[in-house]
């Protein structure tokens, strides 16, 4: 895979992670499909994944800035 696509993966996940832990957007959309007592578990997957999606980024970053 290259860096480049590594990064953008990165950045995309980042941005839509964000989204969706600091704006309602998610519990919007959750409840709009009818699975509001899926909301108590958001941020047990929300938060965690923005937390992974950072590190690809940064790990996508360093390897780009070692060449």
């Amino acid at each position: 895979m290259k860096d480049n696509k590594l990064f953008k993966i990165g950045i995309t996940g980042t941005v839509i992670a964000a989204l969706c832990c600091f704006t309602p957007l998610l519990v919007i959309l959750l409840t709009a499909a009818g699975l509001s007592a899926l909301i108590g578990f958001v941020d047990y997957v929300a938060l965690p994944a923005l937390a992974v999606f950072v590190a690809v980024t940064v790990y996508a970053l360093f390897r780009q800035l070692k060449r």
